[in-house]
């Protein structure tokens, strides 16, 4: 604690006094914990995009662009990053923000940072204790409240983000001198488009490629979270433009073969991701994550009024 404050310029005593406030949540380490040895959990696409690309979460992200309207297309003037994208985020993370959790974020931190339930996994306690030690940085520095609340993972406010990313890419939205994602919706709706633009959103490419893949494209996927293949490699694999579709723009970058598995069934969806397909996992690093964000906002594009 001493070399963190001597590091970032920080009174001690108090970050001192503030860690000690922190109390083990016994919650928090059982929904963290891993799956019981021998239960094998079957990963399933459909099973997953069926929790978020769902009536209620359209309707909602609806209202929630119609609402919204003249902020999401700021933000997406501003970077780059359409407005169904950015709705859908927030829909995803946490029902456009009905949900963001009622953890004591110092508590879950603290927990995860120094108790965290899976000895096989230090590197996690590792990430925990680098945000624990943002969040302290930023309630010293009067940039959220010791009392925050968020999720069991302890991340914070509509867009769920970690302290480490409220420190680097949240953004005040309406220029009132203070970042507040859990009741200011325009910080909110900024910060998500700037977390995409700094992760390799670029304007103007869709989600994903008007490719259709061969017949089994299992060789393609790398599993990776780069795009690494070229549209000249996949066509020389038997990939082919949609009928109807350009290949303008997106052709000349960078992409990679997306699966989304049945494990159960030993089946797959494929999509061809484009880089900013692959933007959507550094947000949350998964697949079926990113698709299901850009499922949800094609939904809520298609039925917005105009």
């Amino acid at each position: 604690m001493e070399d963190l404050a001597a590091e970032r310029q920080l009174p001690l005593a108090p970050m001192v006094s503030a860690l000690e406030g922190s109390r083990y949540n016994a919650t928090v380490a059982r929904l963290i914990a891993p799956s019981p040895p021998g239960k094998k959990v079957w990963r399933s696409w459909l099973t997953y995009r069926s929790r978020f690309v769902e009536p209620k979460r359209i309707g909602w992200g609806v209202d929630f662009y119609n609402e919204n309207r003249d902020l999401l297309n700021q933000a997406a003037q501003r970077f780059g990053v359409p407005a169904p994208i950015i709705a859908s985020i927030i829909g995803v993370e946490t029902l456009y923000g009905r949900n963001m959790g009622n953890f004591r974020v110092l508590d879950a931190l603290a927990t995860l940072a120094f108790d965290y339930p899976d000895p096989n996994k230090p590197e996690r306690a590792t990430m925990f204790r680098g945000q624990l030690a943002d969040f302290l940085t930023l309630v010293m520095k009067d940039k959220l409240e010791l009392e925050t609340r968020g999720s069991y993972a302890g991340a914070i406010g509509m867009p769920q983000f970690m302290p480490t990313s409220v420190m680097h890419y949240a953004v005040d939205g309406d220029a009132n001198g203070h970042i507040d994602l859990t009741n200011n919706t325009q910080d909110a709706i900024m910060s998500v488009g700037s977390f995409l633009a700094q992760h390799g959103w670029q304007r103007g490419l869709p989600v994903f490629a008007p490719v259709a893949l061969p017949a089994d494209p299992t060789a393609l996927v790398d599993g990776g979270l780069e795009p690494k293949q070229s549209w000249s490699t996949l066509s020389a694999a038997g990939a082919r433009l949609q009928p109807g579709a350009s290949s303008d723009g997106w052709s000349s970058q960078p992409m990679g073969v997306v699966d989304l598995v049945e494990e159960a069934r030993g089946t797959a969806q494929y999509r061809v991701g484009t880089p900013n397909f692959f933007a959507l996992t550094k947000y949350n690093r998964s697949y079926f994550y990113a698709t299901s964000v850009a499922d949800l906002a094609a939904e809520i594009e298609a039925r917005v009024t105009r």
